[in-house]
């Protein structure tokens, strides 16, 4: 399994980057957040994701491990294949996506083009479903175990896990900016995500 690939650029095609290491060219079809890193750079570094089909072998690059983690998420999703997956990375930002998919936006999240309202919903589902069964405590966390959110305090921390966030420092986060008065899914999102930077 190629998991990463650091090289020279030695085309960029629509999508498509081709990355030199060792003598060898790697062709990578790239999300929109990895190609805009891309672009204009002689060297690049993609976190990378191994398709092998019976047509092919095919490499997926994203820009940072957190768009890899929502990627991999998103193929988890019946329905939902790699190209169907990079066509959702690229529809949105990974903020925006885990807002709507927190929120059961559906509305936001079809307007993807090529994404349809049917596994749109099918996204919100089975990606929330998977993320709620995920505790948001740890047991190296005792202070953290006992806190209890509202729904929309629950849901900025799913928001933050599926942005790649470890589950510990989301609740931190999030109870952090509650204690401080923010309400609103969207302003405890926005605030827990200014914790990390």
């Amino acid at each position: 399994m190629i998991a990463y690939i650091k090289g020279n650029v030695l085309s960029v095609t629509d999508n498509v980057v081709i990355i030199e290491n060792n003598g060898l060219g790697y062709e990578v079809c790239c999300s929109a957040n990895a190609l805009g890193a891309i672009l204009g750079s002689q060297v690049a570094e993609v976190y990378t994701y191994m398709a092998v089909r019976e047509d092919g072998v095919y490499l997926y690059g994203f820009k940072d491990l957190a768009e890899k983690q929502m990627f991999l998420k998103l193929i988890s999703v019946s329905g939902v294949g790699p190209k169907m997956g990079m066509t959702v990375l690229s529809g949105m930002s990974l903020n925006d996506l885990a807002f709507a998919i927190a929120s059961s936006d559906v509305k936001t999240l079809s307007r993807i083009k090529g994404l349809g309202k049917k596994t749109a919903e099918r996204i919100i589902l089975e990606l929330r479903e998977s993320l709620a069964e995920i505790p948001v405590t740890s047991d190296d966390a005792p202070a953290v175990a006992a806190v209890e959110f509202t729904e929309d305090g629950e849901n900025a921390v799913l928001a933050l896990v599926s942005l790649g966030y470890g589950k510990s420092e989301a609740t931190k986060a999030v109870k952090a900016s509650v204690e401080e008065g923010v309400t609103g899914l969207e302003n405890l999102i926005a605030a827990s995500l200014r914790k990390f930077a």
